[in-house]
């Protein structure tokens, strides 16, 4: 499991007072952020590399002739995924070769629509043929970037504008990226079950755009977790280069069950009947799936008490559940619900109070792991039904439903704890 450096954030009373939607505004408060999770959940998938063929050495040919003009130490984190999209395959070497024969790749500059277009049909559709009935008003049938829009187009992987254009020079965000990615795996069928979110009685849920392909992305792995909170990118971000350098990799280097266990989890995802306190909690928490993994961080709108929107394990549990107490919690509004009495900040210390066996969970309650085996908390999360929960770990990178019903998170459940009255639906 990963583990995120430890901070601690004091936030005097005059910081803590931020600005909310809808005008609201929040009391001026001291948040204390010294009481995060150092983050858990299951291992992160691995990174599989093809094998090359007996007497192949265009691997190792072109990891040795190509060198980097301007990957400094700083992307080390994204170093071996840009070696192997530009390098070892050509995906994303866009740039021409300097004159002394290194090649910049642009790690800082926002990847547009039409390079990643092209990298993600190099990559996972080179043979496909262009569909000549489609063009764009934007992109010239005659240029360059032309069949890769087209493809990607056809398979439905991108879309077109309602005017018909592609715009081509449009930044990719994180969501954009693990849509066209989920998509060119074949998670089409699970994404479409999640877009349509809903209870065994039909009861359904606002949910942001490309909601199923954000959290089938994350489960993928294809966000990388920095370890520079400040550095977290949220769902609607423009991704640098060195980013989407970063999924590319991961999309294409996924194991061969990766792909598999996902569909079979999500593509028959069904929530049971709720009462209206648990549907308020599912309602408000999948406004907040693709949000960043941020230790301490328990805020999801824009704060000066800590370095942008995000939750730790913990956190994302007090934004569901907690009810405002006037002084140092103040989430009501936005929160269109009071919450509940929930005073301990950390999973250990939540993990104090109840002791439910898995049978016994109802939606709403508190799910509680011992990730490293050390006998001690260290993950919760919050029971929705049907085997799912709504979870921020440091694995996926942030904010998802997770399938807790077997698995790592079945294997690691120590007790659950009810924090809503006990009602059943």
């Amino acid at each position: 499991m990963l583990r995120r450096r430890i901070v601690t954030l004091t936030v005097a009373s005059a910081l803590a007072a931020s600005v909310l939607p809808l005008g609201a505004a929040r009391a001026s408060v001291t948040r204390r952020l010294g009481s995060g999770e150092a983050g858990s959940g299951p291992p992160a998938i691995p990174v599989v590399l093809p094998r090359a063929h007996a007497g192949d050495r265009s691997i190792a040919r072109s990891r040795t002739t190509i060198v980097w003009s301007d990957v400094d130490p700083s992307y080390r984190w994204a170093r071996p995924a840009i070696d192997y999209v530009g390098a070892t395959n050509e995906w994303m070497r866009d740039l021409a070769p300097n004159p002394d024969g290194t090649y910049p790749f642009e790690p800082a500059t926002i990847e547009t629509r039409k390079y990643f277009a092209r990298a993600v049909v190099q990559a996972f559709a080179p043979l496909q043929p262009v569909d000549p009935t489609i063009t764009f008003p934007d992109v010239d049938p005659s240029g360059a970037f032309y069949p890769f829009a087209n493809i990607a187009v056809q398979l439905h992987w991108m879309k077109r504008a309602p005017s018909r254009t592609f715009a081509p020079d449009k930044p990719v965000t994180t969501t954009s990226v693990h849509r066209v990615l989920s998509l060119a795996l074949g998670l089409g069928p699970a994404a479409k079950a999640l877009n349509h979110l809903h209870t065994v009685d039909g009861v359904t849920f606002a949910l942001p755009p490309n909601f199923g392909a954000l959290i089938l992305g994350m489960r993928l792995g294809l966000r990388y977790n920095s370890s520079d909170e400040a550095r977290d990118v949220g769902p609607t971000t423009p991704l640098t280069r060195a980013q989407v350098a970063y999924s590319l990799y991961r999309a294409a280097t996924q194991p061969a069950w990766s792909v598999p266990e996902l569909l079979a989890q999500y593509q028959g995802i069904e929530l049971p009947s709720l009462t209206p306190d648990q549907q308020q909690i599912v309602r408000w928490g999948v406004g907040y799936v693709g949000f960043p993994y941020v230790w301490g961080g328990e805020w999801g709108t824009d704060s000066d008490g800590q370095p942008v929107p995000g939750f730790d394990c913990s956190g994302l549990t007090w934004w569901l559940l907690r009810a405002s107490d006037g002084t140092y919690w103040n989430v009501s509004p936005p929160r269109p619900y009071i919450g509940w009495t929930l005073p301990q900040r950390t999973s250990a210390d939540m993990a104090t109070v109840g002791k439910l066996t898995y049978d016994q969970l109802r939606p709403g309650d508190l799910m509680f792991y011992d990730g490293d085996g050390d006998g001690r908390v260290d993950h919760v999360d919050t029971f929705i039904g049907n085997g799912w929960a709504l979870d921020s770990s440091s694995t996926p990178g942030g904010v998802t439903i997770m399938w807790i019903g077997d698995g790592w998170y079945r294997d690691h459940f120590v007790h659950g704890r009810r924090v809503l009255p006990d009602v059943a639906p």
